[in-house]
């Protein structure tokens, strides 16, 4: 756990747990998940009210999707973010709980969140402003979270540009469709992961117990509309996938009919031949070309020309 109090737009100063809390001043007290199964024991007396036993349930599961609701003394926000791996795939996510009252912020998240671990060390390194309030102190967190998934779309792009390529790929070798069907899992992972977010936003937005300045108005427009983005680029890159999958198996279907074509061209060259041969093929006595002194090299020369002018005609007319 750790306590951070602002006061009087100066970097954050790291409190002790049992050391009294500040009278003024914005607190904000992080626990970690795996450390804080009776976190609301201690919060509640510094809250000064009761924490509703769901909402405390639902902030120590590690995988509850995105989710807001709140109470006339603070509003509890779920919200998903990517794990420490953001370039793996399927995408790991680290849940975090924002329980947000007056100017009281408690978080519950796991060890290795890493956008709440870069909030911290920025403060601490004075490269963000201290905020000036318990929604922009959230904002600052909220924001992490989303721009890295904005930066997952660049390996996401790379990973399906290479499953495109090997797909259209002249020699059609693609023969691993359980890696297809696991990045189109991938993105239809990461479009269910923005619309709990988006829902989240929303609800939040609309249900907040504050009322929001026209500035923290914008700041959650703009996660909304960060969130849409990377939304809009999971559901291009899923379309992209099936329209190569219809692609390759389109151009498959074409070198299919192209064989069958060379083979078909050659069945009805040797169809004429093939009679030919059966009938002088046969030991009837009385058959006139048998005694011709020719006929051997006149019935060679009849297949050649015949197969030839067929072949001929086909040319012509585009078969092959």
């Amino acid at each position: 756990m750790q306590i951070h109090h602002f006061a009087n737009a100066m970097p954050p100063r790291l409190l002790d747990s049992a050391e009294p809390l500040p009278e003024s001043g914005l607190i904000w007290v992080d626990f970690i998940r795996e450390e804080a199964e009776s976190w609301a024991c201690w919060a509640e007396p510094m809250a000064g009210c009761a924490i509703e036993a769901q909402h405390v349930s639902d902030s120590l599961n590690p995988d509850h999707p995105s989710f807001f609701d709140g109470t006339t003394d603070y509003d509890m926000l779920v919200f998903q973010g990517l794990g420490p791996r953001d370039d793996r795939f399927p995408l790991e996510t680290r849940t975090g709980a924002f329980f947000l009252f007056d100017r009281i912020l408690i978080t519950v998240r796991e060890q290795d969140s890493v956008s709440f671990n870069q909030v911290h060390q920025k403060l601490a390194d004075g490269r963000l402003k201290p905020p000036g309030s318990i929604l922009k102190l959230a904002h600052l967190v909220l924001d992490t979270m989303v721009d890295r998934f904005l930066r997952v779309r660049e390996p996401m792009d790379r990973r399906f540009t290479a499953l495109q390529d090997e797909l259209l790929a002249p020699d059609g070798s693609v023969d691993d469709w359980r890696k297809l069907l696991d990045e189109r899992r991938v993105a239809r992972q990461l479009e269910a992961l923005c619309d709990d977010q988006l829902e989240a936003l929303d609800a939040w937005r609309r249900n907040t117990r504050t009322d929001w300045s026209s500035t923290e108005e914008i700041r959650v427009r703009d996660l909304i509309e960060h969130i849409n983005r990377v939304e809009a680029h999971a559901n291009a890159q899923g379309r992209d996938i099936e329209a190569a999958v219809q692609l390759h198996f389109t151009a498959l279907t074409h070198r299919t009919n192209e064989i069958m074509k060379v083979f078909t061209v050659a069945a009805v060259v040797f169809m004429p031949l093939t009679l030919l041969t059966g009938i002088w093929g046969m030991n009837f006595e009385y058959m006139p070309e048998l005694h011709f002194h020719y006929a051997y090299f006149f019935a060679l020369g009849s297949l050649v020309v015949l197969g030839g002018l067929m072949l001929y005609i086909f040319r012509r007319k585009g078969y092959f």
